[in-house]
């Protein structure tokens, strides 16, 4: 089956490609051949991601859209969920996700009261981890404010600061690989693509 496979990290500091190889593994042992990837390095509480629309934009019926996790999708807000799980069935694009086994397990069969089955299964199954993704979400964040509170209580909080260390790292790199794609760059480094093009854009 022709499958989009999509990955995604939540800030450009994080390897969106991390899980890449299991990925192409998992593919390769359910017969799924993979025909294109999207990389976003964005958060899954939005629907604005980048990479996601070009995949839906690119996607044909009966297209499977191949991820890790639920979470790697979706953490978006219920009203949200159901914006994308809207264009995911007007797209025609059936869902996979590779730690969710009744999510292809129902692609094994022809039998259509099985398949009946398994497809309801999955799909309360989806939506549960769905609003687990969410919960996860939201609870990150509040822990989040509630630390940047204490820490301004205590007087030490500074804001984020930038990682110079990796930063000076890839301007060198830059400078003495000056023909190296961005990729390469990034393996060299030891980061993201999403990192190395924001930081190449200073020198811009």
């Amino acid at each position: 089956m022709d499958t989009l496979l999509y990955l995604r990290a939540s800030t450009v500091e994080q390897d969106a490609n991390r899980a890449r190889e299991s990925m192409l593994q998992f593919a390769a042992e359910h017969n799924l051949n993979i025909i294109n990837e999207y990389v976003d390095n964005a958060s899954g509480a939005s629907l604005q991601r980048p990479e996601l629309n070009r995949l839906l934009k690119d996607a044909r019926k009966n297209d499977v859209l191949l991820v890790e996790s639920t979470d790697r999708l979706t953490r978006l807000s219920a009203e949200e969920w159901e914006q994308l799980k809207t264009l995911l069935t007007e797209r025609g694009l059936r869902l996979v996700i590779a730690d969710v086994p009744t999510s292809y397990m129902n692609m094994q069969t022809g039998n259509a009261v099985t398949d009946g089955i398994m497809k309801a299964i999955n799909q309360m199954l989806v939506e549960i981890l769905a609003t687990m993704a969410r919960e996860d979400y939201e609870k990150r964040k509040q822990r989040q404010l509630q630390g940047i509170q204490k820490a301004k209580e205590a007087g030490l909080y500074k804001g984020r600061a930038a990682d110079t260390v990796l930063r000076s790292k890839i301007l060198v790199n830059r400078a003495k690989f000056p023909t190296m794609s961005q990729k390469e760059l990034a393996k060299l480094s030891g980061c993201s693509v999403g990192l190395v093009n924001k930081v190449l854009k200073t020198l811009a």
